[in-house]
C-alpha cells in the first residue's frame, strides 16, 4: 500500500504530478486553500486526513515529539533542492517511506541526499 503525502508550503506543488504514481492521492497545502496556515492547522489537517506530512520545517519535528503521532512527519533535510531532485529522493526512498508509515512506534523520518562515496 502506498502512503498519501501532504506537502507543506515550503515545497512546490509542482512535485505532485512527479509523485502521483507512487503516492496516489497526495495533496499540497496551498492547493487546499491553507496557504499561510499555522503549523498547528497544518498538523491537524494531516492528522484528520491520515496523510504523512512532508516538510522542510524542523518545527514539525518538535510538534511530533510533543504531541506524538499521527500524523507522521517526513522532514527533508535537503536545503534548496530542485523539484526534480526532491521528487527523486522521495521516489528512491518510497519503500522506506511506506515502511515508516506502517511502523507502530515511529513518528518522524528525516531524509537527506546520500553523500557521494569517495
Amino acid at each position: 500500500m502506498s502512503e498519501c503525502l501532504l506537502l507543506d508550503e515550503n515545497l512546490s506543488e509542482r512535485l505532485l504530478p512527479l509523485l502521483e504514481e507512487r503516492f496516489p492521492g497526495s495533496r499540497h497545502i496551498r492547493l487546499m486553500g491553507l496557504s499561510g496556515a499555522s503549523d498547528i492547522e497544518i498538523w491537524e489537517q494531516a492528522r484528520l486526513s491520515g496523510a504523512m506530512l512532508v516538510t522542510k520545517d524542523e518545527d514539525f519535528l518538535q510538534l511530533s515529539l510533543r504531541r506524538g503521532f499521527p500524523p507522521k512527519v517526513i522532514c527533508l533535510a535537503i536545503g534548496n533542492a530542485s523539484n526534480a531532485a526532491t521528487a527523486e529522493l522521495l521516489l528512491d526512498q518510497a519503500d522506506i517511506i511506506n515502511a515508516f508509515g506502517s511502523h507502530p512506534e515511529t513518528g518522524f523520518l528525516v531524509l537527506r541526499f546520500r553523500s557521494p562515496t569517495a
